[in-house]
């Protein structure tokens, strides 16, 4: 196979597995949103920081190793028994594994580049509907399986981040409050 086919074979390989393992695993009642499971940490932990801080998740401002790193190093490894024969497809995995972490770091680290850049993964967590947008870092396959919500720019959404911004100022008031105490 060639070097090229390899590539875009890769490219559509991660898009496509990064939508599976999200709908069908992370967010799967009995292993993904089950408390105790091994991938609970996803909707219960990375869900459940997301909507109690605004979208932003603390785990990604700090440079400790954390259960996504884990998953996505594990989920690379097993590729490696076909580098001898396709060295283009495990590189462009390896590529596309990291642009993914660094994509998902950016949108939990900055709430407003996330809105402007991937609103859908906005939605995905911060919208009326966490069981749809499971393109973290591209909406094509949620649009070609119709589990794309649109919810940014809409007049729910607008509500909803009124509804954040006092919210957000309550929480800062109380904060100031208790300082003064």
């Amino acid at each position: 196979m060639g070097l090229l086919v390899q590539i875009m074979v890769g490219v559509a390989y991660a898009i496509v597995l990064e939508w599976v393992i999200h709908r069908y695993v992370l967010h799967h009642p009995k292993w993904g949103k089950k408390r105790g499971s091994v991938f609970s940490f996803h909707f219960k932990g990375h869900h459940g920081a997301a909507r109690r801080n605004q979208f932003y998740d603390p785990d990604y401002a700090s440079y400790s190793w954390t259960n996504e790193q884990t998953s996505l190093l594990l989920f690379f490894l097993p590729h490696l028994l076909l580098v001898q024969w396709f060295p283009a497809f495990i590189v462009t995995i390896l590529v596309m594994t990291l642009r993914y972490y660094l994509i998902h770091q950016c949108q939990h680290r900055d709430p407003k580049w996330c809105i402007e850049n991937t609103p859908w993964h906005y939605a995905h967590h911060m919208g009326p509907n966490q069981d749809a947008n499971y393109g973290v870092t591209t909406d094509i396959i949620d649009r070609i399986m119709g589990t794309r919500e649109i919810y940014v720019g809409t007049e729910r959404f607008e509500k909803d981040e009124k509804r954040r911004k006092v919210q957000r100022m309550r929480a800062m008031l109380r904060i100031v409050r208790d300082t003064d105490q």
